[in-house]
């Protein structure tokens, strides 16, 4: 991935658990991120940052976790990256189209 370090890898999984506090009434969000080699990285974002998360999780994007670089990344918002395609050598799907299911 352009910009990423060597040890980022896709995510398989993506968990939030929500915990109201009583110091703010926003609550505390933790999030788990659990990448295709079984490691799992805990994540504390602010109730903001979810939001704006969440928004961008509806477009089923493609997600690699960077450890190195403590980055989430959000691919394939719009057209397909070649690296989040199964078979890398195939073409990806033009800017503004998404990938139809197969039969």
């Amino acid at each position: 991935m352009p910009g990423a370090s060597e040890q980022t890898r896709r995510i398989t999984n993506l968990n939030a658990n929500w915990t109201p506090t009583g110091d703010s009434e926003d609550g505390r969000f933790e999030l788990q991120v659990i990448t295709d080699d079984g490691q799992r990285h805990a994540l504390a974002p602010s109730p903001a940052a979810v939001v704006a998360l969440a928004g961008l999780l509806q477009a089923e994007p493609a997600l690699a976790w960077d450890p190195t670089n403590q980055t989430l990344i959000v691919a394939n918002l719009v057209g397909e990256m070649r690296w989040t395609l199964q078979d890398p050598t195939a073409s990806p799907t033009p800017t503004g189209s998404r990938a139809s299911p197969g039969p």
